[in-house]
Order: C-alpha cells, then sequence, then structure tokens
C-alpha cells in the first residue's frame, strides 16, 4: 500500500468536516421520508464501518482463519438511535479510529499488507483492499451527504413557501 493511499484514508475525516461546514443541526438530522438516512445517520454508518474495518485489520493481522464479520447497517444505524446524536461526536470517533488505525498500518510489513481474509461474501481480501474500500466506501457516502443537503435545501424551501 502506498503512502498517498494511506493520507487519502486519513483525509477522510477532513472531507467529512467539510462537507458539513455551515450546516445546522436541523439540516444535520433532515430526512427525505423516515425509512432514509440524514447526514448524522450517513456519519454514524461511517463510525460504525470503520468500527468494523478495524477489526477486520486486526482479525487478519492475528492469523485468524474465520470469514470476517459483516453487519446489518440500517440496523446499526436505527438500533443505536444514532439521529438523537451529536454530528460533533460521530466525527470525533472516527477521527479516532482512522489515527489509531493509521498507527497500526504504519507498522506494518509489505508483506502484512497483503495478508487476507475471507469477507462476508466468500471472497479473499487483502489489508490493503480493505483500507482502499474504505475511503471508496467514505467517498460514495459523501455524494450522498451532498444529496441529502440538497434535499434539505430544497425541502426547507418547500416548507417556507407552504407557509
Amino acid at each position: 500500500m502506498s503512502s498517498v493511499e494511506l493520507t487519502e484514508y486519513l483525509n477522510t475525516h477532513g472531507q467529512l468536516v467539510q462537507a458539513l461546514e455551515g450546516l445546522s443541526d436541523e439540516q444535520l438530522k433532515w430526512k427525505a421520508e423516515p425509512s432514509s438516512w440524514s447526514v448524522t445517520e450517513v456519519l454514524a454508518h461511517l463510525a460504525d464501518h470503520s468500527i468494523v474495518v478495524s477489526f477486520r485489520i486486526r482479525d487478519i493481522l492475528a492469523d485468524t482463519k474465520v470469514q470476517l464479520p459483516a453487519f446489518q447497517q440500517d440496523a446499526w444505524v436505527s438500533g443505536q438511535h444514532s439521529n438523537q446524536g451529536k454530528a460533533a461526536d460521530i466525527l470525533e470517533l472516527f477521527r479516532s479510529l482512522l489515527h489509531y488505525n493509521s498507527l497500526v498500518l504504519g507498522r506494518l510489513s509489505d508483506a502484512e499488507w497483503e495478508k487476507s481474509g475471507i469477507n462476508p461474501k466468500g471472497e479473499s481480501v487483502r489489508i490493503a483492499d480493505i483500507v482502499r474500500g474504505f475511503t471508496a466506501h467514505v467517498q460514495n457516502h459523501l455524494a450522498q451527504i451532498e444529496r441529502i443537503k440538497r434535499g434539505a435545501e430544497a425541502g426547507v424551501t418547500t416548507q417556507q413557501a407552504a407557509l
């Protein structure tokens, strides 16, 4: 894994912070419909995903040969009442996990980056793939956050027009 890719992994926190700049608590918690996620819930999902990725990396490094765990993202988000949380708290957890994982990842040899485990789909996945995949996953959710922000702006505008 290149240092550029590790830097991109670490930069995901800053990208999230930037995406949230200027948003009110109401905008962070706005949902297009009850079954869709708010920005706060997207952040909670990314923190949850970071916890799972952290476990997967450590499980591979420990040479555990069991299938890496999956998680039910919607159930995790709703089960912990994520929309009642604070975006700042979630972002701090996300930042902390990135930092701690980067310390572990920074100690790995080239051979350790190539170690692999079996993902929930039954496919072999290397630590390098997990880190790249997580970074790409955050990028997808950054785009989702932008869509939610546009919806919130339109929703507020429609609400104001109705008054």
